[in-house]
């Protein structure tokens, strides 16, 4: 997996990645800035893979804010023109053991 971050990592740096309309939403509500998504991105990995998601093969990426924020990110892979921001959250810590692996 390490290779897709990568190119995800990549991509999100160049600002060559757009958000869906639900991203866009939830990014509001839970204010989360775009500077925060691509600070997570640029230190983020891989948590989960979706390769048959039905809307195309995505990734879940857990990153910090420099500010030290979790934020997990679920991204199109990196094979599009545009990587999509499909959605994004502060992940609850009643859910997640150290933020990566669901309880």
């Amino acid at each position: 997996m390490k290779g897709l971050i990568e190119g995800i990592r990549e991509k999100v740096l160049k600002g060559a990645y757009e958000y869906s309309g639900h991203a866009l939403d939830q990014s509001v509500l839970r204010k989360i800035s775009t500077a925060e998504v691509v600070e997570a991105v640029k230190s983020g990995e891989v948590i989960e893979d979706y390769p048959k998601d039905k809307y195309g093969p995505s990734r879940l990426i857990l990153g910090w804010t420099i500010q030290g924020r979790p934020l997990h990110i679920q991204s199109s892979y990196p094979s599009r023109e545009l990587v999509k921001i499909i959605t994004v959250y502060e992940p609850d810590k009643d859910e997640w053991i150290d933020w990566k692996v669901r309880r």
